[in-house]
């Protein structure tokens, strides 16, 4: 027997998909990477899947990343760092040494448990 959902609270308020793209993947929850990454990362991660363009690459300085997500720059820093050793997220300098670049999205890895 199959049940009916039960109605929004305010189904007149329903959003409807945006026309453009997302980069947020369903098994960031169903996969349990939530609980792995944490509030920081998870936080850094978003405010980087809201920014990218249609290659899955954003721009932001680290400076305005801090800023945005209301973090000093020790634990922006660190979230950045834990990203790229899961496999997440992929980083380019604009040169060597510099600490800003270009940040690109990377598929999710394969299932953890």
């Amino acid at each position: 027997m199959t049940r009916t959902p039960p109605a929004p609270p305010f189904p007149e308020l329903v959003r409807s998909p945006p026309k453009s793209f997302g980069w947020l993947d369903a098994r960031l929850l169903r996969d349990k990477w939530l609980g792995l990454l944490g509030p920081e990362r998870i936080a850094a991660l978003t405010l980087l899947a809201l920014a990218a363009d249609r290659t899955g690459s954003s721009f932001y300085r680290r400076e305005t990343m801090a800023e945005a997500l209301s973090m000093r720059a020790s634990e922006l820093d660190e979230a950045l760092d834990r990203l790229q050793h899961l496999g997440l997220l992929a980083f380019r300098p604009w040169s060597p040494g510099q600490i800003d670049g270009v940040w690109q999205l990377l598929p999710l890895p394969a299932r953890r448990h």
